[in-house]
């Protein structure tokens, strides 16, 4: 189904639901760890429901009510049988769960959906199976069974920040030590040291050392009894860049300025772009001001791409993005679908094969394709708020992989006509 968002400044308050990136992280160390653990999570996304799925199909007891609580009781034994594991269009549900299924020994078989069938694994995959795990791919099904074994890993820090945080989650609990070597520069490192904060709340010992990280098996997860999932940075990123286009501006609630999550960093991107922001008791309040074009290094911020390309579409100037590549292999081609939905909407963009150039002019109305992409719907709705005309977007259901309630969020909001 279509949305069409009618044109015009936005202004007022949103408070942002809880991020998709700590709930996935929490909610795996929960069931691993020595006690039930209630996550106080709100609003649950797909992707969330599809890790919750997957972890009750491995042993774990979870109950979420309709306040989004949700209360886990750990893993107590290896499965018997065949585990079905449904993880959607969650690339974050396969990436962590897969380690997570060779180190509890469990024979299971991933159902992925939309694009993650054609999104890699290696060489994360060639490390598993030569620690005793068996991996076979059969269309849109993923077949493992073995046991995982302690020992020497090494994953190239480039590829996918998922890959090591899936290995620091799962290897402390199988027997015998083993050493993660990370090669190369590593990007999206933020995520990691997500993955880190989630098992230091757990109790878990992880080293850090020179290459990589020293690991100690036989460790257990011993969460504490209550916790809360914190705001989401990149679903935050949409409401400030609306703010950034806003001459009264939008306050965004809920969130916490000293998260270790990467996609704070918009509020730095944002800045650079020239937007008025300040730090208040009740969130972060942005507001319009004179916009001009940057570089935008992707690497640490690949999520935040396709929006921040809405914004670089209302800056006077060129904007370059850099070390894009990645975007290619999300759940739609977001260097290509961004700048589908640029030039619908009346935007030069040369695309590159890592990046894009875009040069910064008026938007007018029209049709965005959002390829079935959560986040390219999203950067559509805020391009609405700087343009000349309504923009109507495709599939307007598939913000509900991140985002269930942006339609009514942004809706909360009042309108001024462009």
């Amino acid at each position: 189904m279509s949305r069409t968002i009618i044109s015009g400044r936005r202004s007022g308050e949103v408070c942002i639901p809880a991020s998709k990136s700590q709930a996935h992280r929490l909610l795996i160390c929960a069931a691993l760890s020595d006690r039930e653990t209630t996550i106080h999570c709100g609003t649950i996304s797909k992707d969330i429901a599809a890790t919750a799925s997957c972890l009750s199909a491995l042993g774990a007891e979870l109950s979420i009510d309709e306040g989004g609580l949700i209360r886990v009781k750990p893993i107590k034994k290896t499965p018997q049988g065949q585990c079905e594991l449904y993880c959607g269009e969650s690339g974050s549900t396969l990436r962590f769960l897969l380690p997570l299924v060779g180190a509890l020994g469990a024979r299971a078989v991933f159902h992925m959906e939309g694009r993650l069938p054609e999104r890699p694994l290696a060489p994360l995959d060639e490390q598993l199976i030569s620690h005793g795990m068996s991996i076979e791919k059969r269309g849109a099904l993923l077949y493992c069974g073995g046991k995982l074994q302690a020992g020497e890993y090494t994953l190239p820090g480039s590829v996918s920040s998922q890959y090591i945080s899936g290995l620091l989650m799962a290897l402390p609990h199988i027997s015998g030590d083993s050493k993660l070597n990370i090669t190369g520069a590593t990007e999206s490192a933020a995520y990691i040291t997500m993955t880190l904060d989630a098992l230091r709340q757990s109790r878990v010992s992880i080293n850090r050392c020179a290459g990589g990280y020293d690991i100690l098996g036989g460790q257990r997860c011993s969460l504490p009894e209550s916790l809360r999932v914190e705001g989401d940075w990149s679903n935050a990123a949409f409401f400030l860049c609306i703010g950034a286009l806003s001459d009264k501006g939008v306050c965004v609630q809920g969130l916490n300025m000293a998260s270790s999550q990467g996609d704070k960093g918009v509020l730095d991107i944002l800045r650079r772009f020239g937007a008025d922001i300040s730090e208040r008791e009740d969130g972060v309040f942005v507001r319009r001001a004179s916009l001009r074009g940057i570089t935008v290094d992707a690497a640490p911020v690949p999520d935040l791409i396709p929006v921040l390309s809405v914004l670089a579409a209302c800056a006077e100037g060129e904007t370059r993005v850099i070390n894009a590549g990645r975007l290619r292999l999300k759940e739609s081609d977001r260097l290509e679908s961004s700048a589908n939905m640029l030039r619908a909407l009346g935007t030069e963009v040369q695309e590159q094969p890592d990046g894009l150039i875009i040069t910064g002019g008026a938007l007018h109305g029209g049709v965005v394709d959002s390829c079935r992409d959560h986040r390219i719907a999203m950067s559509a709705a805020v391009a609405a708020c700087a343009a000349e005309g309504s923009v109507s977007v495709t599939d307007e259901n598939c913000v509900e992989k991140s985002y269930p309630c942006f339609w009514q969020d942004l809706d909360s909001l009042e309108v001024d006509r462009v």
